[in-house]
């Protein structure tokens, strides 16, 4: 979940490193460090906190040079100190390392270290790699007089993380190699980026935007050797290999704020074009379906699939949720959702033309890359839908489908989770067409589908309700979440995103599971927000809220256009348009997220960088 970001080359590398980590702090900030090369040494400079903490420490004490490694942390092993910040050195300052990911037996490699006499200042795992990355540099050095340098650190390297239990994504300096750089991954993503006479590395493409747009994605336990002049690419079982570039797509302009004070605002306002996105191109009208051109499976395949598993973590589980529901309903397809953490450990009873899905918005969430791949191991269709191209989920699947959202940089989801639900609804459509749904009802679903940026523009406008509703609801401590059917996920994703910004104590529920213990919490003081648009149960729902009503509860409501009644019943009403019910979650998500996001800024957090969490979660 760390960011790392290192250059060789020709330019200042401590700009370009802060930028970089700028870039890449959503993946952490809980402190951050550069090291640059200074000809016979390596300096470094680490702050706790963020990346702003580490630009005033360089103020007043910099340093310069065209080599360096950068590293924005999130914490795993160690307290958010200066001391346990990367980059961390090894030895006696012959070795400097930042590190992405959890080293499962650094207390065991660390005795064996102390042992022989090195000196930890920190509580991380990493100074371990560093320590023992030292101890092999050494060693090598000894028994290869005759060898070229390079390869002594090279061999180094592959000595060390041999050694290694766990995940990483490690890029290390050395004090005796002044112009090279060395990286290597294994289940940590890290990219390449080739310039001419420069080479960049970083955990994803972002650092990179603006600098080149050539990209080489690393592939666990691969190792690359980077300096002015030359890249060497190698396997730790097959060797060298020849780098296999990719162009990169993305602008520097994805990622700027423009008028918006923090990036979850933007990018909820984005969503009429990262859903008309996730749907461009992707319509049959001849043959009132769905077309994907990444699931890399025949019709005939796929029509002998007879059960779906969504894997997924977090938000992307929520909108699997969704999926359930859209596949069970369209397609007939037995579906159930799974989280990814929990997958990966079980071993459940797939049948043989079981297809599984892993949703995800980074495409390098480890619990999710670990359960994709234990259903491949045992011979599923494994396909992703994810946003990041080039990804290491993006990769490893048989096939797939994008989402085409763009950079989501606010750590809470928002877009992404919608674009996720229309790729789940177009392939309800798709799979329903290939079973049991009409051509009328395909050519209907198509044409409700094409109206909905248009409609998420209207259901944006209750914008300024919501920051007015939120100002009397920012001092409680709890809230209840309550929807059904469609809106039962909508109503956890809600939750989610409160208790994600502003730290706030939600739950989500059924609202026909309230009566069987959860209406236990409801008093004066716990807010419950019922998302109760028209609908079948409609009725239903309203019942489970005059329940919560008639014991003094205070009651938001998410209600269709010019639905009187519930606004007669309740404190404070939310209008939406009114929309079918399987495209209820596209409609009724997004006052939820300015709900959350308005909370948090009226509570004084910090809305783009919560506490205790980070973007992509890339460690387990």
């Amino acid at each position: 979940m760390c960011g790392i970001v290192g250059y060789v080359g020709f330019r200042d590398a401590t700009d370009l490193l802060i930028e970089g980590l700028r870039r890449l702090e959503y993946r952490g900030y809980d402190s951050a460090g550069i090291a640059i090369h200074q000809g016979d040494r390596i300096e470094c400079r680490k702050r706790a906190g963020r990346v702003q903490e580490l630009e005033k420490l360089l103020e007043s004490d910099p340093i310069s040079g065209s080599v360096g490694i950068g590293h924005t942390r999130w914490a795993t092993h160690g307290e958010t100190t200066d001391v346990n910040s990367h980059p961390h050195v090894g030895g006696n300052g012959e070795v400097v390392i930042v590190h992405n990911g959890v080293i499962e037996n650094y207390s065991t490699l660390r005795t064996k270290l102390q042992a022989l006499g090195f000196v930890f200042r920190s509580q991380t795992d990493t100074e371990v790699v560093a320590h023992l990355l030292a101890h092999h540099v050494e060693e090598q050095l000894k028994l290869s007089d005759d060898a070229e340098g390079t390869e002594i650190y090279v061999r180094a390297l592959e000595i060390t993380i041999s050694k290694l239990k766990g995940t990483y994504g490690i890029v290390a300096m050395f004090r005796d190699l002044p112009d090279v750089i060395i990286a290597a991954r294994a289940g940590s993503p890290l990219v390449v980026g080739v310039g001419k006479g420069e080479y960049y590395v970083a955990s994803d493409a972002s650092p990179l935007v603006g600098y080149t747009d050539e990209v080489i994605y690393l592939q666990d336990h691969e190792m690359v050797v980077l300096t002015t002049t030359s890249i060497d690419l190698r396997h730790r079982d097959s060797g060298q290999l020849s780098p296999n570039i990719h162009t990169l797509d993305q602008v520097s302009t994805d990622t700027d704020l423009g008028d918006f004070e923090h990036y979850m605002l933007k990018e909820i306002f984005e969503q009429p074009q990262t859903i008309a996105n996730a749907m461009r191109g992707r319509f049959n009208e001849d043959e009132a379906t769905a077309v994907f051109g990444g699931l890399n499976l025949d019709p005939q395949q796929l029509r002998r699939i007879d059960r779906i598993v969504l894997t997924a973590c977090g938000t992307s589980w929520h909108a699997g949720l969704v999926g359930e529901y859209l596949l069970e309903e369209f397609a007939r397809v037995p579906t159930e959702v799974e989280y990814a953490s929990e997958l990966r450990y079980r071993n459940p009873p797939l049948e043989d033309n079981t297809m599984v899905f892993a949703i995800t918005q980074s495409g390098e969430t480890a619990d999710t890359l670990a359960a994709l791949r234990e259903c491949k191991r045992k011979g599923h269709p494994t396909l992703a839908i994810c946003n990041v191209v080039g990804s290491t989920i993006a990769r490893e699947a048989d096939g797939g489908i994008y989402l085409h959202a763009g950079p989501e940089v606010g750590v809470a989801s928002t877009k992404a989770f919608t674009s996720q639900v229309t790729v789940l609804t177009l392939l309800a459509l798709f799979f329903g067409r290939m079973r049991h749904l009409s051509y009328p009802a395909g050519k209907r679903m198509i044409s409700r589908l094409k109206e909905m940026p248009e409609i998420i523009e209207r259901t944006l406008k209750c914008n300024e309700v919501v920051e007015e509703i939120s100002s009397r609801y920012s001092q409680f401590n709890n809230f209840l979440y309550l929807g059904r059917l469609y809106n039962f996920p909508v109503a956890l994703e809600g939750a989610l995103k409160l208790k994600e910004i502003s730290y706030i104590h939600a739950e989500g529920y059924p609202a026909a599971e309230m009566k069987h213990g959860p209406i236990a919490l409801v008093d004066e003081v716990t807010p419950s927000v019922f998302v109760i648009p028209r609908g079948g149960i409609y009725p239903k729902v309203m019942s489970n809220l005059e329940e919560v009503k008639a014991r003094k509860g205070p009651v938001i409501a998410i209600a269709c256009e010019g639905d009187t009644k519930v606004a007669d019943l309740v404190d404070d009403v939310i209008f939406v348009p009114d929309v079918e019910d399987y495209l209820q979650p596209l409609v009724t998500s997004i006052p939820l997220q300015l709900l959350s996001y308005y909370i948090a800024v009226n509570r004084g957090c910090n809305v783009d960088r919560p506490r205790n969490l980070a973007k992509s979660v890339t460690v387990e």
